[in-house]
């Protein structure tokens, strides 16, 4: 199966639904407790979390829980030092890839602030 809008193709009939569903910007899950609209039942339960403080990915190292489960991996690199993200201009090596993004400015000079 395969969206005709782009050409990506997917396994699942449902991960087509989905995915055809950024072309159509169709959202039909709605959260109850505010205006937010989303395109996936999975982004509505995230983002519901918000409301209720619900925190289920706890660490097992330290007392911290997240709400999202990569939040809870790129975490986790804290505590093992993994740094997975790496510059392909120098040496240095990131546990977040938002920290690589950031620092490649320095190669590029852009200065997005």
């Amino acid at each position: 199966m395969h969206s005709i809008q782009c050409d990506k193709a997917f396994s699942l009939k449902h991960h087509l639904v989905n995915h055809l569903r950024t072309h159509t910007g169709e959202k039909p899950y709605m959260c109850n407790q505010c205006d937010k609209a989303f395109s996936n039942n999975y982004y509505l339960i995230v983002h519901q979390r918000i409301h209720t403080g619900e925190k289920p990915y706890k660490c097992n190292q330290c007392d911290k829980a997240f709400s999202q489960d990569k939040n809870l991996i790129s975490h986790l690199r804290t505590h093992t030092g993994e740094k997975t993200y790496e510059c392909s201009q120098c040496d240095k090596a990131f546990s977040q890839n938002n920290h690589l993004i950031d620092h490649q400015r320095i190669h590029t000079g852009e200065k997005p602030y």
